[in-house]
């Protein structure tokens, strides 16, 4: 039996403190937020369209906890405590459970219109209704809802157990409730909001999208090398990756995908995506997860 997840600050004292978590895409996203979630004291159900995958994202979500034990950011207890609160679906059949849905399927616009209308129909009516999408507005995502007013964007950081940031993003049909409870929400779960207005890439996904396409038209005019490049955004920036490391792990695919969407909304060349990303799309090196990006890995594994 899950513990009973905690109550939201500033909810009403006569609600049930049980508050489930439904998150829908047990892939390195989905799992990661399941895995916040559940060490937050909530119970969380996390689906996929085979048990298969949705026992992965379960062993995901142990492997991040595993290294925050080993980190010591939490104890071997909480650990095992947390994955006792989460359990797996398959399909949509048990999201009527949840009071928060959570959607981190892959940024392909029309799968999340087809997953929000089918999750519309299988949520209470009550349920919170939040994308975890990192670059489409949320008011195109919800467009063909019925009740657009209970979807919202809430973008989670990868990896998820490390990064203490969360982008709130009201669609133009949000009701301030249903923000004002995804941001209790997003602070119970020990995260930073802050909030961008709904155009394509937000706050974090457009600035990162042009220093990566820029690191990736230099390597392509031959400015300099991958690894200068990488050390010069490091040691000239602090930043904790270069541009080619964090491409590898956030999916090449992943990268090429959000300039479209960003060259689609603003049709500004900042988000015209370099030939050599699209070229290394097409040759399946696409970062961590396939082994082969800009970097060789040992064996493949790192985003969804």
């Amino acid at each position: 039996m899950s513990a009973p997840g905690p109550a939201l600050e500033g909810s009403d004292p006569r609600e049930s403190v049980q508050r489930r978590v439904f998150v829908v895409g047990a892939g390195i996203m989905g799992s990661g937020i399941a895995a916040q979630c559940a060490l937050s004291g909530y119970p969380v159900t996390l689906e996929d369209v085979s048990e298969e995958l949705a026992q992965r994202g379960v062993d995901h979500a142990r492997r991040a906890m595993d290294h925050a034990v080993d980190r010591k950011r939490i104890g071997p207890g909480e650990r095992d405590a947390a994955l006792g609160r989460i359990d797996l679906a398959i399909g949509l059949r048990r999201a009527d459970t949840a009071q928060i849905v959570i959607e981190a399927a892959p940024e392909d616009l029309a799968l999340k219109r087809r997953l929000f209308s089918e999750l519309e129909t299988a949520t209470s009516p009550s349920a919170l209704l939040a994308s975890n999408t990192s670059s489409l507005p949320i008011t195109s995502i919800g467009q063909e809802l019925h009740d657009p007013g209970r979807l919202v964007g809430l973008h989670f950081f990868n990896p998820v157990l490390q990064m203490a940031l969360v982008e709130l993003i009201p669609g133009h049909r949000t009701r301030p409730e249903i923000v004002e409870t995804a941001r209790r929400f997003a602070t119970s779960l020990g995260k930073t909001v802050v909030t961008s207005a709904d155009t394509p890439g937000f706050v974090t996904t457009r600035a990162v999208a042009v220093l990566i396409n820029e690191a990736a038209w230099m390597l392509f005019e031959g400015v300099a090398t991958r690894d200068d490049i990488d050390t010069a955004y490091k040691l000239g920036f602090h930043h904790p990756m270069g541009p080619f490391e964090l491409v590898d792990l956030v999916g090449i695919d992943t990268a090429v995908a959000i300039l479209d969407v960003l060259w689609d909304g603003f049709r500004d060349s900042r988000y015209r995506a370099c030939p050599l990303l699209r070229t290394m799309v097409s040759a399946k090196k696409l970062g961590r997860k396939t082994g082969e990006g800009f970097y060789r890995y040992p064996s493949p594994g790192g985003t969804s």
